[in-house]
């Protein structure tokens, strides 16, 4: 279903300026009216792209290219892989919920500050720090007349979100109370470990999106935050600091 033949690959990416396209805001009022509409979205396809961004996830930024050869967008136009992701952090939220025995009201408000917060929140300002940075300093000289997307910025952030989502909120919670939180050092490495995966995971697919832009260069610069972020882990594991532990606390008294 999701096969593409050798001769499709090879074809060249045309190139779009700004004016050519459906206006950005009739691209947004599309999206916001389908999503309501699940007999309209591809979830298979959503489904899809979620096991590949762990698996292969060149191969999800690739279909982002086939759909700015049909469509003139770099962006999703079916929201089915967001209703998937408010999926997952329903579901996620449940076990967040029974494992820091919260009571109803604090499982909503949790759900709602990782909704609203860490999903879209931490989103709108990372998507737009970027959208900025690079049609402001990567562009390539001859693609001026072009730009990144905000809302392929977006979807960006939601690639990359998805792998930490799965790693913290699911791998990690399994693990929690029975490995994790005991006082042992290679507890302490597990957990810290796992969150060294996640976030380097987020920070290499965020620079896999812009990479595969064709209008951009210097995007390796998106890689730089993997020193900071290794410096982190190393002083965590010197220091005997448990980062699960302390988010975990972060978590519960947030809701209370």
């Amino acid at each position: 279903m999701f096969a593409r033949s050798d001769s499709q690959e090879s074809l060249p990416l045309p190139i779009f300026c700004r004016m050519d396209c459906t206006s950005a805001a009739a691209k947004r009022y599309k999206y916001l009216r389908r999503i309501l509409r699940f007999e309209q979205m591809d979830f298979e396809f959503a489904f899809w792209q979620m096991i590949y961004l762990f698996v292969s996830p060149q191969k999800v930024y690739r279909n982002f290219h086939y759909r700015k050869q049909t469509k003139a967008q770099f962006a999703r136009d079916d929201p089915a892989f967001l209703v998937l992701l408010a999926l997952w952090l329903l579901i996620s939220s449940i076990g967040f919920a029974v494992v820091l025995r919260l009571g109803v009201l604090g499982f909503l408000k949790f759900f709602l500050y990782v909704v609203l917060v860490d999903c879209i929140g931490v989103g709108l300002v990372v998507a737009t720090a970027l959208w900025y940075v690079t049609n402001r300093w990567m562009l390539k000289p001859a693609c001026r007349d072009q730009d990144v997307e905000w809302g392929y910025a977006f979807d960006v952030h939601l690639n990359a979100f998805f792998p930490v989502l799965f790693i913290l909120h699911v791998v990690l919670l399994l693990f929690y109370h029975v490995f994790i939180a005991q006082p042992w050092f290679v507890s302490l490495f597990f957990g810290n470990t796992l969150y060294l995966l996640a976030v380097g995971y987020y920070i290499y697919i965020t620079f896999l999106g812009y990479n595969c832009l064709p209008i951009l260069q210097g995007t390796k610069a998106l890689l730089y935050p993997l020193t900071g972020l290794i410096f982190f882990y190393v002083c965590s594991l010197a220091l005997t600091m448990n980062v699960s532990t302390a988010v975990m606390n972060f978590y519960h008294y947030r809701v209370l």
